[in-house]
This record gives structure tokens, sequence and C-alpha cells, in this order.
């Protein structure tokens, strides 16, 4: 386990897992500035290690996280603040499967880290919102964009300018989260969804989410060329040989990521 400014990094190598935990006592696991810029380098120290297949981002203490430090933003400048959605997209960078795990309260710079995540599962328990406009703000670290993009321009609009919480059930209803179960299965869920990821090739993963990030706000021409270009290449991989020659010998495919 490695320490960090309000967060800690576990590793569970036996099922090539690291897990990023939110945490702050009394504090609901508030966001610092510079705990922004350590997740943005763990992120990618977790990209480049190759024993790490898969990512959980999870909350201590029965909560994800209520926000980021208020106050941390009048001492940034203009030109710092405008660029925190660099540090927030290191979820989405990451070549790595990354699972949110919610709980409890997931506001603001929360919420925009859980929407850079590839799924997101929400104890039954979970609020989420961006509160930003309620002092002042609008979210600021991709939150408009993201949201919109899943949910339409429409509800993102309702969600934004109301600063309204959304439970669990209308986060599902909505496509925000991938699964809602009871507080005391979220573990087990998360553990669920790893280990049926990790039946899958590391390498179709990976391309998987880079070419589903890269055109899901682009013109469907270009998405389909990304997509061709990177079916080609799978097409060419270890993985994808030893999935094919596994289905017709009907056992289970061995795959190396390469």
């Amino acid at each position: 386990m490695s320490e960090h400014d309000g967060f800690r990094v576990d590793r569970d190598e036996g099922r090539a897992l690291a897990t990023i935990t939110l945490d702050v006592p009394g504090k609901f696991n508030r966001v610092s500035m510079p705990a922004r810029d350590e997740l943005r380098r763990v992120f990618e120290q977790i990209d480049a290690d190759d024993s790490v297949r898969f990512v959980v981002m999870a909350g201590a203490g029965g909560a994800f996280t209520a926000g980021g430090d208020i106050p941390g933003f009048l001492e940034r400048s203009a030109w710092h603040v405008s660029r925190l959605a660099d540090n927030v997209a290191a979820p989405e960078r990451c070549s790595k499967p990354v699972i949110a795990a919610l709980q409890g309260y997931a506001f603001g710079v929360g919420l925009e880290f859980a929407l850079a995540c590839d799924f997101r599962i929400a104890a039954n328990d979970t609020q989420l919102a961006f509160p930003e406009v309620t002092i002042g703000m609008i979210p600021g670290s991709g939150g408009t964009q993201r949201l919109a993009r899943l949910v339409g321009l429409g509800r993102a609009k309702d969600i934004v300018m109301r600063g309204r919480r959304i439970d669990a059930a209308e986060a599902l209803a909505l496509g925000l989260v991938t699964e809602i179960v009871p507080g005391d299965e979220l573990d087990a869920a998360v553990a669920r969804l790893v280990e049926e990821l990790s039946r899958h090739s590391q390498l179709a993963l990976a391309m998987a989410k880079r070419v589903l990030n890269q055109v899901y706000e682009g013109p469907l021409s270009q998405g389909l060329e990304l997509e061709g270009l990177a079916y080609g290449l799978l097409q060419q991989s270890h993985d994808f040989r030893e999935g094919v020659e596994a289905f017709g010998e009907k056992r289970k495919p061995e795959f190396r990521g390469d």
C-alpha cells in the first residue's frame, strides 16, 4: 500500500488489480488541489505497470467523495483552474479498464472522476450531483461535457443548472451508472466485474476502450475508419488467433495480451 495526499493505493497482485481509495476522514474524502495532480501521476504510473490489468477507484468511510477543496480554488490562477480537466481525464486516458465504486456522495469532482471511468457500480445509497452553481461556478473538470454526452443536452442542463441530486435509481435509468447494488454488496459486485473482465484479452479491452473513447463524439465515417483499423490490427494478434482456436476446440483461451 502507498499513501498519498488524501488517498491510498492498494495492489492485489493475484488479481492484477490496483485500487485507489479516496480517504479524508471527517471531510467526506474531499479532493484537494495537490491530490488532483497526484491522482493523475498515479494513473499514469499504473498505466505503465504491466503487472496491473484493472483499476478500481473508490472512497472510504461510506462515501466516494463530496467534491473538491472549495477554498483551494481561490488560491490558484485562472489559467491553472482552466486546465483541471487534464487531471480528471486520467482514468479515461488509462489503457486499462477503470471501475468507479460509488457510495454515499459522488459530488462535484467526484462525479467528474466517476464519469471519466469506464464502469460505474453504485451502492443504492449513492447520490450524484454537480452542485457548483450554488457557489457561482460550473463543473469545470469535464463534468458538463461528459454528462451531456452520456445523458443528452436537455437532461444535462436539468442536472447542472439546477444543481440537483440524482439518486442511484435515477442514475441507473439515465445511464450514469452501469449497476446498483445494496451497500454491503458493492465490493462483491466490483470483484465480479473484475473477474469477468479478466477472462478477456487485455489487448482487446485496451483497443475497445481506445476506439470507443476516440470516436463517440466524432462523425460516423471517422469512427468506422478507426474501428476498421483497430479490427485489422487485432486480426494479426496472438490473442485473436488464440481466441479463434480456443473457440473451435471448445476450450478456455489463454490470452497473453499481444
